[in-house]
C-alpha cells in the first residue's frame, strides 16, 4: 500500500483548517489513533551450526504470524540480513507496538511463548528497544 500517496490526495481534498485528528490504518485494517510514545522492538539473530533452511523459513513465517495475533503489535518487518557488516547476525526483524505496556505484554503473550520455544535453542538473539517521538517535536 503506498500510504504517503493515499494520504497526499486525502490532504488535496481536505481542507486543513478543519482537521483536528488523523488516525492512520496500520497492520490488518484498523485504525490506531496517534501515539507520541510507539516503542520499536528490533532484534537480530545468529543462528547455531545445524539449523537447516527449513528452520529458518519457519522462523520467517512464523514471526510474520504474530501481527494480527498480538495486541498492540501493530508493524512487523522481517528478513534475510544483507549487510556486510552483520557480524554473523543473518536475520533480522523490527516490530512497532503501541507503548511500552504493549511490548512488555508480547514477551509474555502465549502465540509468542509458543515461538520461542522451538526457536531459542536455534539462536543466538540480540535485542534493541527504544521509544520513537513520532512525530517529531518542532520547538
Amino acid at each position: 500500500m503506498q500510504i504517503v500517496s493515499l494520504l497526499s490526495k486525502w490532504y488535496i481534498q481536505a481542507k486543513p483548517s478543519k482537521i483536528k485528528y488523523l488516525s492512520i490504518s496500520i497492520g490488518r485494517g484498523r485504525g490506531y489513533p496517534y501515539n507520541r510514545r510507539m516503542v520499536i522492538h528490533t532484534f537480530a539473530f545468529r543462528w547455531k551450526l545445524d539449523v537447516t533452511e527449513e528452520q529458518k523459513q519457519r522462523a520467517l513465517e512464523e514471526i510474520k504470524k504474530l501481527q494480527g495475533q498480538i495486541p498492540g503489535l501493530l508493524e512487523t518487518w522481517v528478513g534475510t540480513n544483507f549487510s556486510p557488516r552483520s557480524q554473523g547476525y543473518a536475520f533480522g526483524g523490527a516490530m512497532k507496538f503501541t507503548d511500552r505496556a504493549a511490548l512488555e505484554a508480547y514477551g509474555g503473550h502465549p502465540v509468542h511463548q509458543q515461538l520461542l520455544s522451538w526457536l531459542m535453542p536455534l539462536i543466538d538473539p540480540v535485542e534493541i528497544d527504544f521509544e520513537n517521538d513520532y512525530p517529531f517535536d518542532r520547538g
